[in-house]
């Protein structure tokens, strides 16, 4: 009889872990026009070169070097190899995509033997799963995952925020970012310049814990530009501490060490661009003159102001300021990196001096579990959005186990006293 209740609690208790709820992912709803910029966390499962990285994520591979602050004048910068285990920022276009923010311009063709789960946990790096790209490619994959045709073109949904491009009212870019087995939240918001609070609020958490293979939404401080919106580069924004190229390669603009103004001036790169002259003016673009006064300091600046039709437009500025500006601070360049020390990849994320923080007005969002879980219900009374950690049965999974309750209680039932 004992060893016959003590069968039963196992099968109760096991079921509770088989429908635990797994990955968490932060989801944001949107219409059909909406669109931003934004980023994914991405660490290479091998070394690669820079284009290789850029041909992954359809990204420009300038684009992906500045957005690191990697210095773009090494020779034949595009083919560096790039060791495996580097972390970097990737840029993507995200869109809408049936009611639900995620990348529409994300796309990789098959190789001999790949598999839907080695394209989305190595490949992608868990920034997505098999079921959502099976989900995504449904006459492309077909009704064998197991079996796929070397060369299909399969989408990938990798996830992406914006939240308007800002944080607590302030320009913001949001990164992706998987968690890993070391990461706490307070780790992650010290690493990222964030507080604990703001973390919790954006992705929807109603405590810090989290979970190796989660996939948070990180606000990232920036400097947002204000070109008209029939420029190219309209809604362009700059995390801090990295650059972004723009205007066919003809400008870059940079976004400095804890500053939220967006400076632009000529690129490198620059080779057949339309005049970067402000007219009535002999200051090129980027160029700043101060006059010290006795009321102030007589700022005049060329800035830019979008890419419009191939034309790169500048304009003109004067003011008077209380003070003259220092000089312009910008990101630090780093070199094309070659090799990752052995503790990088699985290090702790440093821990804040204090976790947590003001309470902030942080963008709504809603947390799901990866595809395949249960969805978890927040509790009567409980925080929303969150996902409970909590033992979460799937209704039909659990009849089964109802029937032999009930079959257990009425043979107790029927024993002699």
């Amino acid at each position: 009889m004992q060893h016959f209740f003590f069968t039963i609690f196992l099968l109760l208790s096991s079921s509770c872990f088989i429908y635990q709820t797994t990955s968490k992912s932060t989801i944001e709803p949107c219409s059909n026009s909406d669109t931003c910029s934004s980023l994914v966390g991405y660490t290479l499962y091998t070394d690669l070169k820079v284009s290789e990285v850029a041909s992954l994520f359809q990204t420009d591979p300038i684009s992906l070097l500045t957005t690191n602050a990697i210095d773009i004048s090494y020779p034949d910068v595009e083919n560096h190899i790039l060791p495996a285990k580097l972390f970097l920022k990737v840029p993507v276009t995200c869109s809408c995509v049936d009611g639900i923010f995620k990348s529409a311009f994300v796309h990789y063709k098959t190789r001999p033997s790949d598999t839907l789960s080695l394209i989305a946990d190595t490949v992608y790096g868990g920034l997505v799963s098999a079921d959502q790209i099976k989900e995504g490619n449904p006459s492309a994959v077909g009704s064998d995952p197991s079996v796929l045709n070397v060369g299909t073109n399969l989408w990938i949904p990798l996830p992406c925020t914006c939240f308007n491009g800002t944080d607590n009212n302030l320009p913001a870019i949001y990164m992706s970012y998987v968690v890993r087995p070391v990461d706490t939240l307070a780790g992650i918001a010290a690493r990222y310049s964030t507080t604990l609070t703001d973390l919790m609020n954006v992705n929807a958490l109603g405590s810090p814990a989290i979970k190796e293979d989660d996939i948070l939404a990180i606000p990232l401080s920036a400097c947002a530009s204000s070109f008209p919106r029939f420029a190219s580069d309209y809604a362009l924004s700059v995390a801090n501490g990295s650059y972004a190229i723009t205007a066919s390669h003809c400008v870059q603009c940079s976004c400095g060490p804890g500053s939220r103004n967006l400076y632009c001036m000529p690129a490198s790169l620059a080779v057949s661009c339309s005049s970067m002259q402000c007219k009535s003016s002999n200051l090129m673009l980027g160029n700043v003159t101060v006059q010290q006064t006795g009321g102030g300091c007589n700022v005049t600046s060329c800035n830019y102001g979008g890419f419009v039709n191939g034309t790169i437009i500048t304009t003109l500025s004067s003011s008077l300021q209380p003070r003259c500006p220092g000089p312009q601070q910008f990101p630090p360049l780093v070199v094309p990196p070659t090799s990752v020390g052995p503790d990088v990849m699985f290090a702790p994320a440093p821990s804040p001096s204090e976790s947590g923080g003001a309470p902030m007005d942080g963008p709504h969002s809603s947390v799901v579990p990866a595809s395949g879980s249960v969805i978890a219900f927040p509790p009567s009374g409980g925080p929303s959005g969150s996902a409970s950690s909590a033992c979460l049965l799937n209704p039909l999974a659990s009849f089964p186990i109802a029937i032999l309750l009930y079959l257990c209680v009425k043979y107790v039932i029927s024993l002699p006293l």
